[in-house]
């Protein structure tokens, strides 16, 4: 049954590394749900509810199509016009015969490319002009069990949703698969195989070799080998084709705008004459853990942090999707959450080991998992190792307490409880993903009301013996693995694995976790509530601006736009900008280390307890212009967030375990940074487009090892001490009420007048015109670099009308880029264009094309990249590529505006700067109206040669695989 994602906040290696397009649904398991279903056949409940007893989901209008086909639609608003659809077939690469590997994704490819519908790389064009963004409105995912195609069509009419529909049919029934098509999206199949290999790669394809031994998944990754790929033609993939794109493997589940009887027969039209002459192959056999392969194995990849993965694996078996076996899923993954956050605590302490985390996955109908993830603090891994399975075995000797349960159990009912609140704003996308995402590991899907409903039922079941039992099985039962990544060899390291693991553990005294109560009442204290000194309309209908007698400002939007929905952003200080360009500070530690060191004399493990069961949450961020907390809350706990964040500025604790923690983490992850073309470019791009300005500079390993809680606190101090303080919240709020709150906590603090800022630091700056491309190395494969160039622009709101413009200039640029250097010659998978026009700065702004290449094709990149710029300031694009480019804007902007994240960020800075408030207002305007001449003009004016600044990262020599 579909509730929420299993996987806890902790587990950041194993399944990141097994399976990169795995879906995160792979939960609950149920029978043969999605085999076929005559259309004659008698049945009291719809096909996706067969061998289950939980309620069924009544927005959802099931039905069989007598070729088999399974579909489910349902009503949806949510975004106003939208149609979402999801078309899903039971076929991934665990179908796929040795010298078949990676077919089933090269088929999602040639789909896309065109049909019998729709020419060659037409398909993209068509939906381009429905307003489909494509890759975000328009894409397809392949897993090793099963391919999906996502639409999401947005305004929709019967019209446009008959003629997607007619594509889809199209690319299913009878796909582009001619030599021609199979030989150019070959290279573009094999682009995508060389821009993933990498560190991570070999990490994924080594775990599922060890952990899957002797099962199919072990070598069947979804992107398949060069050489199966390579020898691919025609005739091999038309043969695999019709082996498995059938209607009875195939699911359409589709949530929209639209009545739901005119969306099923439409799909009918289309679907219904779908037939495949002969029987299609049965489902192979996926295997179960095999006991007699290796239980442990040492994996050296150089530059990745030393790292461990325990799994205790189990067969695969379908299940009756029951309430009884989903709460006692349920009970499952509260033993595993206790069992986290107690390791969460240790590692927070600063002791062996910097991050250890349990879970537990149904992988790709492979295996039933139990997985432990742990990032040891220095080289002593044996250590980390065995203080982990120390704190395991205390887990699997005594039951937790009462206390625990009631912790755990809070935080999953309130995770529940926040999807009930949000049912009725809950995107047409997401549901239509749920359900194909359900049909793939054999589950079902329930209402929101309905899975709350079946947690609470069973809470009297989950008792402390019951969480024990439950912990007992799941860190027992099964086959039993082991791996160690390592970034450089390690003597005997083998031997000392297998020892490791086998060697004998005594469970943790000290693992529990304090029972007591930490309440809003131990937070600091404020001041008498403060004044309002003046209230003001601003911007759209209903928004106001409050200003307090401090100077704190208020933007406020109360709305019922989002139900039990509330979005709260608190901007503070001068961003970036209270820094020095050319003096080095520990501003880089704060995004994590600032809100874990606490508040007073609360620690973050008191504020955990503080928050637990609540929507409370403290994100953070430094913008150009100021740092921000950020949350969304509800209505019931709004009031207590603003304290929180009032508090944090008002009396921030200074523990220093976050900064050996910060400091730990970015020594292990430092090495990362430079193993391939993307993290040397994550490392150094933005310091080098901001003319090596030091505030954008990643810190290296010196200046990493020298911080110390006294220099950080010596940086931060002052920060959280300054102003101005503005305030967003945009959401379900009664006005009156949001205002008194806000009065007594930020309008209760002391004056913070904000400081000038020095005109060093407010400029921005662009790196000066280079003849040849700035060289960078990375330490990875030989094959892979990656290409940059980029031309300044400005900032700022003077010109605002031509920033908008470039959105739609640098769209066709992309565009272009993608038929040039992907669809047509397979040079590069992913060439990507971007605008960046900062209007909090006068400076600063510039267009950027990145792209990984090959290292012998970084010249024809530059070329085709410069004749596309030359030409769209010489010749003004076409009305049709205008459309294509303004449609999806057009649509996005429509979808977006209906929802209060996206006006919180146009509106972010008003409180300082009231242009910002025309700036929103002229936008549709400014990015909608724009011409082809006014494009050329854009385009000749900024994209001119004498000014471009470019950037090569190519693979060190001798280094690399």
């Amino acid at each position: 049954m579909r509730l929420f994602p299993r996987r806890s906040a902790a587990s950041l290696s194993i399944l990141a590394l097994l399976l990169a397009g795995t879906p995160l649904a792979a939960q609950t398991a149920k029978p043969g749900a999605a085999g076929a279903q005559g259309a004659t056949t008698a049945q009291t409940r719809p096909w996706l509810y067969e061998n289950s007893d939980v309620p069924i989901d009544p927005e959802w209008r099931f039905g069989t199509l007598p070729n088999g086909l399974r579909y489910a639609i349902r009503r949806n608003g949510v975004p106003p016009g939208q149609v979402a659809i999801r078309l899903r077939v039971d076929v991934g690469s665990l179908m796929e015969q040795p010298d078949e590997l990676g077919y089933a994704h090269y088929i999602e490819h040639l789909s896309m490319r065109g049909s019998r519908h729709v020419p060659d790389g037409e398909s993209k064009r068509i939906w381009q002009r429905l307003g489909v963004s494509f890759g975000s409105d328009s894409n397809a995912q392949t897993t090793p069990t099963g391919t999906t195609y996502a639409l999401d069509l947005p305004q929709a009419t019967p019209a446009s949703l008959g003629e997607s529909m007619k594509i889809l049919a199209g690319m299913m029934i009878d796909p582009n698969i001619v030599d021609s098509a199979v030989e150019a999206e070959r290279a573009v199949v094999l682009a995508e195989k060389r821009e993933s290999d990498g560190p991570q790669m070999r990490l994924s394809d080594a775990s599922r070799q060890h952990f899957f031994a002797g099962q199919p998944l072990a070598d069947h990754a979804p992107i398949g080998t060069v050489a199966t790929l390579t020898a691919a033609t025609a005739a091999k993939v038309e043969a695999f084709h019709q082996r498995w794109y059938r209607p009875e493997n195939t699911v359409i589940s589709i949530a929209g705008d639209m009545d739901p009887a005119v969306m099923e027969q439409i799909l009918k039209d289309q679907f219904a004459g779908w037939s495949v002459p002969g029987r299609g192959a049965a489902l192979p056999d996926f295997g179960t853990p095999d006991p007699g392969q290796p239980a442990t194995r040492v994996v050296v990849e150089p530059g990745v942090p030393l790292a461990l993965t325990l799994a205790w694996l189990r067969p695969w078996k379908p299940h009756a999707d029951t309430i009884v076996y989903n709460q006692d899923k349920l009970t499952d993954m509260l033993a595993l959450q206790i069992v986290s956050r107690r390791l969460e605590r240790a590692a927070r302490a600063g002791g062996s080991f910097l991050q250890a985390g349990v879970d537990q996955q149904d992988i790709s109908r492979s295996g039933d998992g139990t997985f432990l993830s742990i990032t040891p603090t220095g080289e002593d891994w044996e250590k980390a190792l065995s203080d982990v399975r120390a704190i395991v075995e205390d887990a699997k000797a005594s039951a937790p307490s009462q206390t625990e349960i009631d912790r755990e159990y809070a935080q999953m009912d309130t995770a529940l409880a926040i999807q009930v609140e949000n049912a009725d704003t809950e995107a047409g996308a997401k549901q239509a993903s749920d359900l194909v995402s359900a049909v793939d590991i054999r589950e079902t899907t329930v209402s929101p009301q309905a899975a709350l409903d079946i947690f609470r039922a069973g809470r009297p079941a989950m008792t402390p013996q019951k969480i024990l039992e439950s912990t007992r099985r799941l860190f027992t039962a099964g086959v039993f693995r082991a791996m160690l990544t390592t970034g450089k060899p390690i003597p005997g390291v083998e031997a000392r694995l297998e020892a490791a693991v086998s060697a004998p553990v005594t469970a943790a005294s000290n693992a529990r976790l304090s029972d007591k109560a930490v309440t809003m009442d131990d937070l600091p204290k404020f001041d008498p509530a403060g004044t309002v000194v003046s209230r003001k309309p601003i911007g759209l209908p209903g928004m106001e601006e409050i200003t307090f007698s401090n100077g704190v400002k208020l933007t406020l939007f109360a709305n019922d736009a989002e139900t039990e929905k509330v979005r709260i952003n608190v901007r503070f200080g001068r961003g970036q900008r209270a820094f020095s360009p050319t003096k080095r500070v520990a501003s880089w530690a704060g995004d994590y280390a600032l809100v874990a060191s606490g508040i007073g004399k609360l620690g973050q493990g008191e504020l955990d307890e503080l928050t637990n069961g609540r929507r409370i949450g403290m994100g953070f961020a430094i913008n150009d212009d100021a740092f921000e907390f950020q949350a969304v809350t509800r209505p019931a706990d709004y009031k207590d967030q603003l304290r929180l964040f009032a508090a944090k500025l008002a009396e921030p604790g200074w523990d220093p375990a976050p900064i050996a923690r910060v400091k730990t983490g970015a020594s292990v992850a430092y090495d990362a940074l430079s193993r391939s073309p993307d993290a040397v470019l994550g490392r150094d791009l933005n310091w080098l487009l901001h003319d090596r300005d030091v505030r954008f500079r990643t810190p290296d390993l010196a200046e990493i090892n020298a911080l110390t809680p006294e220099a950080f606190r010596k940086t931060w101090e002052p920060i959280l001490a300054s102003g101005p303080i503005d305030i967003q919240i945009f959401g379900q709020v009664k006005a009156d009420e949001a205002i008194q709150a806000v009065a007594a906590t930020f309008g209760a603090l002391p004056p913070r007048p904000g400081k000038p800022v020095p005109a060093a630091n407010r400029a921005m700056r662009f790196p000066r015109h280079v003849e040849k491309p700035v060289v960078l190395r990375h330490k990875g494969d030989r094959e892979q670099a990656a290409a940059v160039i980029a031309w300044p622009t400005a900032g700022g709101f003077a010109l605002q009308k031509e920033a908008r413009q470039l959105e739609i200039l640098t769209q066709i640029f992309n565009d272009r880029l993608f038929d040039k250097l992907r669809s047509t010659e397979g040079a590069a998978y992913s060439p990507t264009v971007q605008n960046n026009w900062p209007f909090s700065s006068e400076s600063g702004g510039y267009i950027l094309v990145t792209s990984q290449v090959r290292p012998d094709r970084v010249d024809y990149f530059y070329n085709v990249v410069k004749a596309t710029a030359a030409d769209l300031a010489k010749t003004p694009v076409s009305a049709d590529e205008l459309q294509r480019a303004v449609a999806p804007m057009r649509q996005l902007l429509a979808r977006a505006s209906t929802g209060n994240a996206f006006w919180m960020q146009q509106m972010e800075g008003t409180a300082r700067d009231p242009r910002y408030v025309d700036a929103m207002a002229r936008m549709a305007e400014d990015l909608l109206s724009v011409t082809p001449a006014q494009l050329q003009a854009v385009a000749a004016k900024y994209l001119i040669p004498s000014r471009s600044w470019a950037a090569v990262v190519l693979p060190e020599e001798g280094e690399g695989k």
